[in-house]
C-alpha cells in the first residue's frame, strides 16, 4: 500500500513524508505511473492544518499518495508534474457553504473536474451546509467530528462512486419531513367528547333514536349534536358527514356509511 504524502508550499517546492517501509518499497521499484493516477488532493488554505491533515491520513491506511495545496491555483503550477488525482478533498473549516465564494469555489471544482470525487471537510454537520453541497455536485460532505478512520472510509466510498453524509444529519432530515407531515387528530380535537360519541355512532350508520337510546340522550338532543358536527365538517347531511370523517380522521376506525339519508 502506497502510503506518502507530498505537501505543496507556496514556494511550490514538495515535502515528502512516508513510512520508512514504504519509502525503501518504493525507491526500490522506482515506478511513478501508479503514484500519478492514485494521488487524493487536498485543498486547504491553512498550510498547518493540511500538512497534519495529509500525514494523518497516510498513517491510518489511506492506499494512495496526498498532495496538500492552499488553493486550486497552486494545484494547477504541480499538475502537470503529478497528474489529476483520484480525489479531491476540500477543507472549508468553519466556512460556510452557502457563503457565496464558498460555492463558486465548489462549482467550478465539480465542473472542472466532472470525472473526479469532490468530497467536502467542514467543522459543522448543519444539514443545510450538506444540502447545499449536495447542489454543488460534490460527493461526501465530512464534519470535523468524526474520527480520522471514518474519514479515510468516506473518501474511499466517494472514490468508488458512492455518496457520504454524516448519520446525525440522515437523521435530522428525518425528523423534519416527520415533523411537516400532520398528524391526525383524534376525534376529540375537533368535537367536544359527546359530539365525538355521536360521530362514531353516525359512521356506524345507526339512527337518531338507536343512537339517544345507547347514550342515554334526548332524540331531539341527537339532533342538535348532528346540526352542529354538519356545520363544522361543512356536511349537507349524514352520509357526508361520515365520508368526510373518514377522510380526516384516517387514524380513526372506519366504517362504511352505505345507503345513509338524512334523518329528522
Amino acid at each position: 500500500m502506497d502510503t506518502t504524502a507530498e505537501v505543496h508550499h507556496s514556494n511550490s517546492v514538495p515535502i515528502s513524508y512516508a513510512r520508512d517501509d514504504i519509502a525503501a518499497e518504493r525507491a526500490l521499484s522506482g515506478s511513478t505511473r501508479q503514484s500519478r493516477e492514485n494521488r487524493l488532493l487536498i485543498i486547504d488554505g491553512r498550510a498547518l492544518d493540511r500538512e497534519c491533515l495529509a500525514q494523518s491520513l497516510i498513517f491510518h491506511n489511506l492506499g494512495m499518495e496526498v498532495s496538500a495545496v492552499g488553493s486550486i491555483e497552486e494545484w494547477r503550477q504541480q499538475e502537470g508534474v503529478y497528474g489529476s488525482p483520484k480525489a479531491i478533498l476540500f477543507n472549508l473549516g468553519a466556512r460556510k457553504v452557502t457563503d457565496s465564494n464558498v460555492a463558486s469555489d465548489l462549482a467550478r471544482l465539480t465542473s472542472e473536474f466532472p470525472s473526479i470525487p469532490v468530497v467536502i471537510l467542514a467543522d459543522t454537520d448543519d444539514l443545510a451546509q450538506i444540502l447545499k453541497a449536495l447542489e454543488c455536485g460534490v460527493r461526501g460532505f465530512i464534519p470535523t467530528s468524526i474520527g480520522i478512520d471514518v474519514c479515510v472510509e468516506a473518501l474511499g466510498l466517494a472514490i468508488a462512486g458512492g455518496i457520504f453524509v454524516p448519520a446525525s444529519s440522515v437523521l435530522a432530515m428525518r425528523h423534519l419531513v416527520e415533523s411537516e407531515v400532520p398528524e391526525a387528530r383524534p376525534l376529540t380535537g375537533m368535537f367536544t367528547s359527546r359530539q365525538a360519541e355521536v360521530v362514531q355512532a353516525l359512521r356506524r350508520g345507526k339512527a337518531n333514536k338507536i343512537i339517544a337510546y345507547e347514550l342515554n340522550l334526548r332524540e331531539s338532543t341527537v339532533k342538535v349534536h348532528i346540526r352542529n358536527i354538519m356545520k363544522k365538517l361543512k356536511a349537507t347531511n349524514r352520509t357526508e358527514v361520515a365520508y368526510k370523517i373518514n377522510d380526516l380522521f384516517p387514524g380513526e376506525a372506519s366504517f362504511p356509511a352505505p345507503g345513509m339519508t338524512a334523518r329528522s
